[in-house]
């Protein structure tokens, strides 16, 4: 990449795309020290602005309220844009299940529009940050990135979709655009309707924690650092074209993840509820990560010891940054544990 790198981050308010664009502004990518960042965010319900409060008055910060569906827009903002790091999207499995059109629109539509722009801006590296989800469930193993989709909820089948049309823009088109799928996140500034913040935040406010039916659903756990250093390995030396997988090496299930919560907290089981799974549930997600550690040199460096308990105290000294969010956005249902989804 050239001197003053111009950066453009759709979903750059929300929990990930934050932490990218905090650490990018904060020194943690040499490559990148002298870059410019405009995040591109419709400030939603999982948007917000304070989650980028650490970097507001960075000279070289920009943020453009706006929606990925809005050509206009973003062809107003792309032009000049050296790199597009696309983490826009509606993420959250159980209001898929109840409303999924608003998914079909960001996720699929978003995306081609963003693309589009992209391609007509002539922006020279693009990376959908897209979900292991998409691969669907896999009972032993681990998917590598050529496997087929198989997703199973309507936002994993969103975000398929939308890694096929970043596949067509490339060969068509030749649209420099990765993609990459990571594990499950977590970490500070997650909007607690996600199963580890949801969890932290209800026990701390003495309520229960509603584990889906046995609690037997198996995840891969990834600090949102490591996931937003692989994808800037991805930005600097990803092959247009491919995809990556980014996993974290712990795999758990949501009964052992709400055990070391409760561990965590000083709670004990009394304050689990069994509710019913969702519909849909995949049992377990693996990915292989291999090609991203050999070609890119991406390890994971936060085990999941160390990062659930920096992050259960993350929680407890930021009650005025959750508990508002908490009271503004009402759950998908009432049984809801919160998706388990990045």
């Amino acid at each position: 990449m050239s001197p003053n790198n111009r950066v453009v981050v759709t979903g750059g308010a929300g929990f990930i795309g934050s932490h990218y664009v905090r650490q990018m502004l904060t020194g943690a990518y040499p490559e990148f020290d002298d870059a410019s960042v405009v995040v591109f965010d419709k400030l939603t319900y999982a948007g917000n602005e304070e989650n980028l409060a650490p970097v507001l008055d960075d000279h070289r910060f920009e943020l453009v309220v706006g929606d990925v569906c809005d050509a206009d827009l973003l062809n107003e903002v792309l032009p000049g844009a050296d790199v597009v790091v696309h983490f826009a999207a509606e993420s959250h499995v159980d209001r898929s299940i109840i409303g999924p059109a608003d998914f079909m629109h960001t996720n699929v539509q978003g995306t081609h529009t963003l693309l589009n722009a992209c391609l007509d801006a002539g922006v020279r590296r693009v990376v959908q940050v897209s979900t292991d989800e998409v691969y669907g469930s896999i009972k032993t193993g681990s998917w590598t990135e050529d496997h087929p989709l198989e997703p199973n909820s309507p936002y994993s089948a969103s975000k398929a979709s939308a890694d096929l049309v970043a596949r067509s823009f490339y060969r068509t088109y030749g649209l420099p655009v990765c993609v990459t799928r990571c594990s499950n996140n977590y970490g500070p500034y997650q909007f607690p309707e996600k199963i580890i913040p949801l969890f932290i935040t209800n026990l701390l406010e003495g309520e229960t924690l509603p584990l889906y039916g046995d609690g037997g659903n198996v995840r891969d756990w990834l600090h949102v650092d490591d996931h937003c250093r692989a994808i800037q390995l991805v930005v600097e030396g990803g092959r247009p074209g491919d995809v990556y997988n980014i996993g974290g090496g712990t795999e758990l299930t949501n009964r052992d993840l709400t055990a070391r919560l409760l561990n965590e907290t000083g709670a004990d089981w009394s304050a689990v509820r069994n509710v019913p799974d969702r519909p849909g549930h995949d049992q377990r997600y693996s990915v292989d990560w291999t090609k991203i550690k050999s070609e890119l040199g991406y390890t994971p460096r936060i085990d999941l010891e160390d990062g659930l308990a920096e992050t259960v105290r993350w929680y407890v000294e930021n009650r005025s940054w959750w508990e508002p969010l908490r009271r503004a956005a009402p759950r998908p249902h009432a049984d809801s544990p919160a998706g388990v989804t990045a």
